[in-house]
Order: C-alpha cells, then structure tokens, then sequence
C-alpha cells in the first residue's frame, strides 16, 4: 500500500474519534475561537496567521497556528510539481482533503487538551466547500469561527512575497530560483480556477477582508471581544521595511545601590550612555526616527542627550514595586520573605503589595505594541521590566521566559522585523554599567538562606 493511501485510512480512523460531539453544541461567551484564513498562496496568509498568533499569546490569550501546508508536507513526503494542486487531480485532492481534516482533528485535540482558546487553521479554504466543512466541523464542537481573507491584486507585493517566503519552502529546496518561481505561479493559477471570496450578501460569516497588505479592509459581523481585538490589531500591522530600536535609561543613582523603583536621575556612566547613545544614534541616519521614553527621570535625561524631540509615555514607566519601591533585594527578603519567596515561584504574575505584576505591564504596554506596529522606525528609551515585555512581544516569549530576559544597562538591541520573525542585533555602547540581571534561583522557598535567594547581583525590578 502506498504512502498516501496508509496516510489517508489513517485520517479516517483519527477523524472518526476527533470529532467531539454528534450534536450541535451551543456556543458560549468563552468558547473556544477558530481564526480561518481564506486567500490564494502568496497573499501573505501565514504572514498574518504568525504574527497574529504571536499577539495573542503575548496578551495572554492561549493560542496555536495550524498550518495544513505541512500537514500536506508531511503526508507526501516529497513536493514535485504544481501538478499536485490542479482541481481535476482526483487523488492529489483527497490527500489534501485529508490533511485538511487531519488539522481539525488537532485543533479539537488543542482546545480540548491543551485548554487552548484561539486556534488559526492556515490555508487557502477558497472554496465554499472546504469552508462548509470547517464550519459544519465548529458547529459540532460549539467553536466560534471568525474568518481572515487576504486579498491582494498588485504584482510587485506578490512577487516579493514569492520571493521572501515562498523561495525557502521545502517544496522547492535545492530548486533553481527561476523554475520555483514558475512552478509556484502555476501553482496559483490552479486555485483561481475554484476561488471563491467571502461574500457579504451570500456569507452571515464573521470575517475581516484585508485588501492589498492593508490599504483597504472590509469588517463583517465582529462576534466578541477577542475578534474586536483581532480586527484592532491587523487594522494596526504593515510590512513596510523599518528599524526598532529598544534600550534601557543610562545607569541610575538607585541602580548604583542595588534599590528597586523609584525617580532618580543618571550617575556619572550613565550620563556617559546618554551621550554614547546620542552619537550611536546620529551614526545610523535613521529616515524619520521617532524617540519615546516614560515620565521618568532616567529615561528623559537619557533621551535628552540624543538632542532631537522626543515623545513621553506613561505606559512606559517601570513596572510598581508597590510597597518594595525604593528597597533594596536583602530588604524585601528581612521585611517580606513570604512575598520575595512568591516572586521567585511565580514571577510573571506575582504582584507586589500595591504594586504591579509582569502580566500587569504586559496589559498596560499593549497600547504601546499596537504603535510600534503602526510606526516605522522608533527608538524606545525605557526600563528593565517594560523592555522584558516588549522584547518577549517581538521574540516570541513564553510568560515564563518572559521575566527573566537579559537587557543590560547600557545596550541597545535594533530589531529588525523580518518574513515570519524578528532579527536581533545587540551593541554595547562601551560605558560599564552595574549587572542588574538576577536569574531565578533554584532554592525558591521562604526560608531559604539570604545568598540562596539573592546569588551574586542584586535585581533591578
């Protein structure tokens, strides 16, 4: 028996035991989310369904990409020709279909097991056949579905896309550029045989059309909460080429003495930083640069050495120690060793008395994410918590990881926005700085030894 054949017996017998429920299952204010995308190869789909992922699971909201190209990858083994996607190869169809369910088995397995609430199914679904079988499928389970079309008509985006993404595919490793290149248009002109939009007056879907990377959008029945924010957000994003460049304050007086929070303005290096930064700055001729710092002394001192306009942020200051503000690491641990014990167990949601969590800042910098993404090049002058965040945004960081990134005083990391990612380049200006970095240590109970809980370097937030 071949290949294909075994993968698709396989499916039938998945399939049979996914699908969750034999009956309608009503649909809650919190059921699960299926994010569909619709459009022909090339438009930018996986694009979206990444970076949309990436948003979500940064706000907190648990979800997972579902990309049936690789399903269709992995059942095949081996890519040959666009002859594979013609509407009229019968048995290429089927393993497509099967993938397709294949998929959806996994997204029930997702939501069921894994207590995800948002799963993105990418691929093309440009028939109203397919469509119907996804939805017929999150009926059944009680899923709401909110349907993502990507539509674009201008030559040069599609040839850079093809370019950019679809050139590193493993369809086409080891493939001369000019023939993937034909082969992949090919591949498009076998879907527009069968593509049918979304349609306002035909479809009571729930959709957002997205024309041409975002010069024109389309917005039809926006079902909740979650679905608002997923039309906010790909209403902000563009592709557009650009530079984001993040760095902390020069060093403080606080940081010098190892006490968290407070207002203080810049020692000696630190004024050295602001003056370093300026002509780091100055060297990149950066096109249009915006400048932004927080309310707080040290980022403003350190923006005024750049010597151009600069724009304040509240949302940027440092996460609120509360109660610990301006304390040293040794005295929360003599005054609070219960509460300096529960940051160490759970540092991403513990909130100090009065004061705020790392998932607190992560829903206050969300307005600054969704202006990053509007903007083109932008200089961030900010804190150690508040660069953790918007770093954890753009690298994709779990809320695990998220506390416990290394941004050194000092340093400043240029971003770079690329295909399905970001690239990170990291400069030391070359001014000393005090280590404010503190791992989380292995020992994580409250009475633990002093040097168990502090190891080597005080943490600044």
């Amino acid at each position: 028996m071949c290949v294909p054949c075994q993968f698709l017996i396989h499916l039938c017998v998945c399939v049979c035991v996914c699908v969750c429920f034999s009956a309608t299952v009503p649909q809650f204010t919190n059921s699960p989310t299926m994010i569909v995308m619709v459009g022909l190869p090339a438009r930018g789909k996986t694009y979206i369904s990444k970076k949309l992922t990436r948003y979500l699971n940064w706000i907190g909201v648990p979800t997972k990409v579902f990309n049936v190209g690789q399903y269709r990858r992995d059942a095949t083994q081996s890519y040959k020709s666009y002859e594979f996607f013609r509407p009229d190869n019968q048995e290429a169809m089927k393993i497509r279909k099967a993938c397709a369910i294949a998929a959806l088995k996994d997204v029930c397995a997702y939501f069921m097991q894994e207590q995800g609430q948002v799963a993105v199914f990418d691929a093309t679904n440009t028939t109203i056949e397919r469509r119907e079988v996804i939805l017929s499928f999150a009926k059944e389970n009680g899923y709401k579905v909110f349907f993502i079309e990507s539509l674009c008509d201008d030559p040069e985006i599609i040839a850079e896309n093809i370019k950019q993404v679809k050139l590193s595919s493993p369809d086409y490793a080891g493939c001369d550029k000019e023939e993937a290149v034909a082969d992949f248009l090919k591949r498009i002109e076998c879907y527009k045989v069968t593509y049918i939009s979304l349609n306002d007056e035909k479809d009571s879907l729930s959709y957002i059309k997205i024309f041409n990377v975002g010069s024109r959008y389309l917005v039809n029945r926006v079902q909740d909460h979650i679905q608002s924010r997923i039309v906010y957000y790909l209403m902000n994003i563009h592709v557009a080429p650009r530079f984001i460049y993040l760095t902390r304050h020069g060093e403080s007086e606080l940081n010098l003495v190892g006490r968290i929070g407070g207002d203080s303005g810049l020692s000696p290096r630190g004024n050295k930083f602001a003056s370093a930064l300026g002509g780091y700055i100055r060297s990149q001729c950066i096109r249009d640069l915006k400048v932004w710092t927080s309310h707080m002394k040290r980022t403003i001192q350190t923006a005024e050495g750049l010597g151009v306009p600069y724009e304040q942020w509240k949302a940027l200051n440092e996460i609120d120690a509360g109660v610990c503000e301006e304390m040293t690491y040794e005295e929360i641990q003599d005054h609070y060793p219960e509460e300096f014990a529960l940051r160490d167990q759970n540092k991403y949601r513990y909130r100090y008395p009065k004061g705020e969590s790392y998932e607190d800042l992560v829903q206050r910098l969300e307005p600054v994410i969704m202006e990053l993404e509007r903007q083109e090049n932008v200089l961030v002058v900010c804190h150690q918590a508040v660069m953790r965040c918007l770093l954890a945004y753009f690298l994709d960081k779990s809320a695990a990881e998220l506390p416990y990134l290394k941004c050194p005083l000092h340093t400043v990391l240029k971003l770079t926005p690329v295909a399905y990612g970001c690239e990170v380049e990291s400069i030391f200006l070359n001014i000393e700085a005090v280590n404010t970095h503190r791992d989380k240590p292995v020992n994580v109970d409250v009475d633990r030894e002093p040097e168990e809980a502090l190891l080597t370097v005080p943490d600044h937030i």
